[in-house]
């Protein structure tokens, strides 16, 4: 009994069009989990021991640094593919396909709002990269988690790909540990 779901293959392309079908929820995770990973290395890397915490400043880079990576993303995808249309279905096109990296950007909200309470109220670096960093790998399990029930895992080979997601996040919390 195979519990992994059977592959298809995507409906046919309208000839000359060059156009991708929707986003589906692999592609979610894809930006869910790339956005998390890269505000986790974040929190980790923007505060050094004996510097002064800079929460909004921390919080700006973060979210700087996440809408520019879902922009290059989303460019780079469609440099990649819509070499052969005609201009006007090219700016649609990169359109779409700079829509299309919202995750990645909504993946950096959590660490941003962190930072931002952080700021607010006055919390310790250490204290707030230690709530970051468990935040995010709790994310990263849901991300992986969620998508993998919604493509179709059952339930158990879900929470098993949730925990091969949240193994990035330990990594960055051992690589934090291990660096600073």
């Amino acid at each position: 009994m195979n519990e992994q779901p059977q592959p298809q293959a995507p409906p046919p392309h309208p000839a000359g069009t060059g156009s991708r079908p929707a986003r589906r929820g692999a592609d979610w995770m894809f930006g869910g989990v790339y956005g998390t990973v890269l505000a986790s290395a974040l929190l980790a890397a923007l505060n050094q021991q004996g510097e002064a915490f800079t929460p909004f400043y921390d919080a700006s880079w973060v979210f700087v640094t996440g809408a520019t990576a879902g922009l290059a993303h989303g460019y780079a995808h469609h440099m990649a593919a819509h070499r052969q249309e005609t201009a006007g279905l090219r700016w649609r096109m990169l359109a779409v396909a700079l829509w299309n990296e919202w995750p990645l950007i909504v993946a950096t909200l959590p660490t941003v709002v962190l930072l931002l309470c952080a700021g607010l109220f006055d919390w310790d670096a250490y204290t707030v990269t230690a709530v970051g960093l468990g935040l995010n790998t709790a994310l990263l399990f849901a991300w992986g988690s969620f998508v993998a029930v919604r493509v179709g895992y059952r339930l158990g080979s879900a929470l098993l790909i949730g925990m091969a997601d949240a193994t990035i996040g330990l990594a960055i919390i051992v690589a934090n540990a291990v660096i600073k």
